[in-house]
């Protein structure tokens, strides 16, 4: 057994201070991010229409948790809350992000990447990023767009800078886009027309995946898919769909091989099952699901791909995966893909209410795995964990300590992380629409303003002008709104969430 593993069960068995020592072998640590994964689409979870055996052989041999969650039911805050260990709604901003947004992380902020780098590691992000870049909206993407990920912590990096429907539809690899015609300028605009290429809106008939009325995905066309904004030049730059999450994950394998000596941290963002879904053509047409089910199989395959890779390079026993989703499903978001005709069956939700942008559980209620052989014994968890709180465990497990200026809403739950203790949080905040506050199984949801059913994505928001009370344990689904039978129970929670909101 190694030396890492009896330090960390002392720990746990003894309630002793657990740090990894400089000479304690350091874990490897890949996080693998997904896109509008739901808590119901894998088959580890419940699902029966589709069939992810990689995630589930994870899960298997390590923790599967029930009450993990993203901060966020949306990408952008999401993903804010990872890289600083801070609510998102605290800094203004950081909402859904357009393709040419600044960057929103500030640069002399402790990140997660910051802290394995102070601890010795080589860190990295590769795929979708989608925190802005640059230091203003305007900026020329035919040199080097900076600040980015190399500055918030990342000694590599390879993404594209938003989401797959939006432009700028290009890799950059660091500062500098991928393969970029210098007689071939790349300019993005998010409000006016720029060129001359076709758009969605003027020129259905060029599209090979419709956009769905009302949501907007009809701008520039990239590979006859219409897109949100509007992009000229940079052809020979610009991705194909069906090549994006092979690309990834071959940029994410050469990482590990580089690295396969020294300890390193993987921030591996997948862009599945995200919009629009296009996957590799030997995964089209097989899942029962379309297109959707299509991509979740892709995803789960590249999962696959990377245990593959570990177990060769022997590295599998000293490597911490983490899997989770950056906020819950949606099935028609922009595309007429048949996401929403070939569900029939198949509950992306699971038992939850919602989806992505809602208040509801289902927005933040995300799938969450962790396995580390021989660290980690394979179990279910019932601890709620919050992914803003890798931030405090791995800065606890690796000896890095927070800067004491600092604050953050960060918790260290290490223990429940590792599957030793059923406790993690004790109260969690999460963002659709409004605010939600969650303790010992009680939910109230802030009164909001808005539309309470999204007939564009079929999504309950979560949305009412009174607010709501919950019981989780004996109501899940949030079926009954019990705010007035539990008045009191309702004040309490609200005046906590104030009082963290004014923190």
């Amino acid at each position: 057994m190694k030396r890492t593993t009896i330090l960390i069960l002392a720990f746990l068995l003894f309630g002793t201070t657990i740090h990894l020592s400089a000479q304690t072998a350091k874990p490897n640590v890949i996080f693998i991010y997904a896109d509008d994964l739901g808590y119901g689409d894998l088959s580890c979870y419940g699902a029966t229409k589709i069939n992810t055996p990689n995630l589930d052989k994870l899960a298997k041999n390590g923790i599967r948790f029930t009450n993990g969650h993203s901060t966020s039911a949306t990408c952008t805050p999401s993903r804010f809350a990872v890289m600083t260990g801070q609510y998102p709604w605290r800094q203004k901003g950081t909402e859904i992000l357009p393709g040419d947004a600044a960057l929103i992380v500030p640069t002399n902020t402790t990140t997660l990447p910051k802290v394995f780098k102070k601890a010795g590691y080589q860190t990295a992000v590769v795929g979708k990023w989608h925190l802005g870049l640059g230091k203003q909206v305007e900026k020329n993407w035919n040199t080097e767009v900076t600040p980015g990920p190399n500055e918030v912590g990342f000694d590599y990096s390879f993404i594209f800078p938003a989401t797959a429907d939006r432009v700028p539809t290009v890799f950059m690899e660091n500062h500098k886009i991928l393969a970029l015609d210098q007689t071939d300028p790349i300019r993005v605009d998010y409000k006016n027309p720029v060129g001359n290429d076709p758009t969605g809106k003027e020129h259905p008939e060029l599209l090979k995946l419709k956009s769905s009325a009302g949501q907007g995905h009809n701008n520039t066309i990239v590979n006859s898919i219409g897109r949100i904004g509007y992009m000229e030049g940079g052809h020979k730059a610009r991705w194909t769909d069906e090549e994006v999450s092979t690309t990834f994950l071959t940029k994410a394998r050469d990482f590990i091989e580089k690295n396969k000596n020294q300890p390193f941290f993987l921030y591996f963002t997948l862009t599945e099952p995200h919009v629009p879904r296009m996957p590799a053509t030997m995964f089209k047409g097989k899942s029962e699901l379309g297109l959707r089910g299509d991509a979740i199989l892709q995803l789960d395959w590249t999962v696959g791909q990377i245990m593959k890779q570990l177990e060769y390079l022997k590295l599998d026993k000293n490597t911490l995966i983490i899997f989770s989703s950056d906020n819950g499903p949606v099935l028609d978001d922009g595309y007429e893909d048949e996401a929403v005709k070939k569900s029939v069956g198949h509950q992306p939700s699971g038992i939850f209410r919602g989806g992505k942008y809602s208040s509801f559980e289902a927005g933040t209620r995300v799938p969450w795995i962790m396995s580390w052989p021989g660290t980690i014994l394979p179990k279910v968890s019932e601890a709620m964990v919050c992914q803003m709180d890798l931030l405090a465990s791995f800065s606890y497990l690796l000896n890095v300590p927070l800067p004491a200026d600092e604050t953050t809403d960060s918790e260290n739950v290490l223990p429940a992380l590792l599957g030793k203790s059923t406790k993690g949080r004790t109260t969690l905040i999460t963002q659709g629409g409004p605010l939600a506050i969650i303790k010992n199984n009680w939910k109230y949801i802030e009164p909001g303003k808005g539309i309470a059913y999204d007939k564009l994505t079929g999504i309950e928001m979560g949305v009412s002008a009174s607010g709501q009370l919950y019981n989780l344990n004996t109501d899940p689904g949030e079926t009954e709104n019990v705010l007035y039978k539990y008045a009191s129970k309702a004040k309490e929670l609200a005046t906590l969430l104030n009082a963290i909101k004014a923190k």
